[in-house]
């Protein structure tokens, strides 16, 4: 999709005034020029109901595209799933490559060991609105104390429930973890045509909680050393119960083995599960649904009454890579795309959460869907490692592999979880 905005007269004199004005950037970018005009790729990602972001996104780009004369905007929306394959190739070919690209937060140390993203510290530290960024939201854009992007949006998980369904049957909101196995199962069982809580094999952070909750971790280290913790007694209890709500009392495996996340918010957008775990990104998909006015949303509970389950503090950031020919215009675009305003329009826009604290503050006062959210996010999430094996690991499938194994009865949770912390131990290890 190319996104452009045309004005006739003084064009060159925009451009020329612009090159003179603009603020000093970066100079680690491995291109040796610095266009001030011609065309910007962006790579976002394509959400479970895009249409609503391309929006947000359109304005942002046309105004963009009239206060930088000269300059146009060509933005895609690439596919999550398959975001590896084609950022790998965007590194390894500067040509096909984009000038701005949402990344997720996951992936940070993973693209600086590539040297695929720029380098943007002091930009950043002279940009006024930073000053408000949720700390937690700047580390994910940090690697060795220096800067590689702009966050975009934070995000977390709850638990989605059909609020007509447990009227209908009398069900209580589960407290527990064991509560809301018994429930999907008690739903499943009452109304077979819909899952009971619909989950995922190849849905790694709607299963983590599980592991959290029980007392495991993935990974344990700092300072880039890490080994990995997913074949501990505490994370294969996890394992264990996230494993068993695959079956005809719940969400039968032949189906949900292969499911993802988006795959699991669509079901439950659409009519089709009692329950799901989606995040405070998933409301406008689920607004958009079948399901509307007919949810409610609650923190995922933890192992004990009352506790909350440790969700994955996911989010995504916004990115100049190192090839980028227009230095200055890219950086100058990631602030536009990650700026208060633009946040603020993404959340009545997507729901997704900003990383701005007073902008938060704001939205969760609008918005009484977001308070379970911050409900979670208070209560305290949990991370990836913070280590370039990260992207390996995760780009390899390590854990969806090690959760359908068990899943399909190929392995027992104490061989899978073994041989997935072996895989996670080499990757670690190979990134020094």
């Amino acid at each position: 999709m190319k996104l452009s905005v045309r004005t006739a007269g003084l064009a060159a004199f925009a451009a020329l005034l612009a090159t003179a004005c603009a603020p000093q950037t970066s100079t680690n970018s491995s291109s040796d020029e610095d266009e001030k005009t011609g065309t910007l790729r962006v790579w976002l990602f394509r959400e479970v109901g895009n249409a609503p972001k391309e929006k947000v996104v359109d304005r942002v780009v046309a105004d963009f595209e009239k206060t930088h004369q000269g300059a146009e905007v060509d933005v895609e929306y690439i596919p999550v799933d398959t975001r590896a394959q084609r950022v790998k190739a965007a590194f390894n070919d500067p040509g096909s490559a984009p000038d701005v690209m949402e990344y997720g937060n996951t992936d940070t140390a993973g693209y600086v060991r590539d040297g695929g993203l720029l380098d943007v510290t002091r930009e950043f530290g002279d940009w006024r609105e930073a000053k408000d960024t949720d700390p937690t939201a700047k580390q994910s854009v940090t690697v060795d104390g220096k800067l590689y992007g702009a966050p975009f949006y934070v995000g977390v998980r709850a638990l989605y429930y059909r609020t007509d369904v447990f009227e209908e049957l009398g069900l209580s909101v589960p407290r527990t973890m064991d509560e809301l196995a018994s429930t999907a199962r008690e739903i499943r069982a009452a109304r077979p045509e819909l899952y009971g809580l619909v989950v995922g094999g190849a849905y790694t952070y709607g299963a983590m909680p599980f592991v959290w909750a029980n007392g495991g971790e993935l990974a344990s280290g700092k300072g880039g050393s890490y080994a990995s913790g997913i074949d501990s007694p505490q994370a294969r209890k996890g394992i264990k119960a996230y494993t068993s709500l695959f079956g005809d009392d719940n969400c039968p495996a032949a189906t949900c083995a292969g499911m993802g996340g988006n795959d699991t918010v669509s079901a439950f957008a659409a009519g089709k599960a009692g329950m799901a775990i989606g995040g405070d990104f998933s409301h406008t998909a689920v607004e958009a649904g079948k399901v509307k006015g007919k949810y409610a949303v609650v923190p995922l509970p933890g192992v004990k009454a009352g506790s909350i389950a440790p969700a994955f503090a996911g989010g995504n950031n916004i990115g100049v890579l190192k090839s980028t020919s227009h230095r200055t215009l890219a950086v100058q675009l990631m602030k536009r795309l990650a700026s208060k305003k633009t946040q603020g329009e993404l959340f009545d826009a997507m729901g997704f959460l900003p990383t701005f604290t007073d902008v938060r503050q704001q939205a969760a006062r609008r918005e009484p869907f977001v308070k379970p959210f911050v409900r979670t996010l208070s209560a305290g999430t949990e991370f990836v490692p913070a280590s370039p094996a990260w992207a390996q690991i995760d780009s390899s499938l390590v854990l969806p592999t090690m959760f359908q194994e068990v899943i399909s009865g190929k392995k027992d949770v104490t061989k899978a979880s073994e041989d997935a912390a072996k895989k996670m131990n080499s990757a670690f290890g190979s990134a020094g």
